[in-house]
């Protein structure tokens, strides 16, 4: 055990595996991170093993952590953005959907140097899930089987209100009405970015492959990369 995986909390929340129509879904599963100020660790967990990113950081400045991609799924327009160092900026806005999106999704990855996926997740206000919410889990899913395939890792956040935070950003930045309408899922990314590395990770969710060979291949890439 290293000395990043001897700091780490022990209690999780293992959610119960997605389902789709009714019938379980059995290539992944979900598992929440645990809050930095848990107590420390004595054993491991399984998503203990694999950090997010913001963590790793907080722990250890040296740890050659690769770079974060945010995104803003919607029914017609994914709006993304990026991490890199202490940099969080818009990316992009793709208008793609199913498989073309999650393939464009894991090339932006792959051009940008990234190794996780920080997708936001919809709740409403009172904190609960949304048909919507399960419509992204269903896509972080498919992406989390392909990015672990690769040694990436796809983790989900709380996204509810950022939106909001994002147009309220670019119209103090000055952004016209028709170029906040073409960026602003962009933005929305970022600003699940932003809240994903102000918590240092704490409470997002990872979404872990069911196979065991994907499993071993990301703890053997975490491992590489502390």
């Amino acid at each position: 055990m290293n000395a990043l995986s001897a700091s780490l909390p022990i209690s999780s929340q293992i959610s119960h595996p997605f389902s789709v129509n009714g019938s379980p879904k059995t290539i992944f599963t979900s598992l929440r991170l645990p809050s930095t100020s848990s107590a420390a660790a004595v054993s491991l967990s399984l998503e203990e093993e694999i950090p997010p990113n913001a963590l790793r950081r907080k722990l250890d400045s040296s740890s050659r952590c690769g770079f974060s991609l945010g995104v803003d799924l919607g029914f017609s327009r994914t709006g993304l953005a990026i991490s890199k160092g202490f940099v969080i900026r818009p990316l992009k806005v793709l208008e793609l959907r199913g498989q073309k999106l999650e393939i464009r999704l894991l090339e932006i990855a792959q051009n940008q140097e990234v190794d996780e996926f920080i997708i936001g997740l919809p709740v409403s206000i009172d904190g609960r899930e949304t048909p919507q919410s399960n419509k992204v889990r269903s896509v972080a899913g498919r992406l989390a089987v392909r990015a672990a395939e690769r040694g990436w890792r796809v983790y989900l956040q709380d996204e509810h209100g950022t939106s909001t935070e994002a147009l309220d950003r670019m119209i103090d930045m000055g952004f016209s009405k028709s170029a906040r309408q073409g960026r602003i899922d962009a933005y929305a990314a970022m600003m699940v970015l932003e809240r994903y590395f102000s918590q240092s990770g704490g409470g997002v969710e990872l979404v872990f492959p069911k196979q065991s060979d994907l499993q071993n291949k990301l703890r053997r890439c975490t491992a590489g990369n502390i």
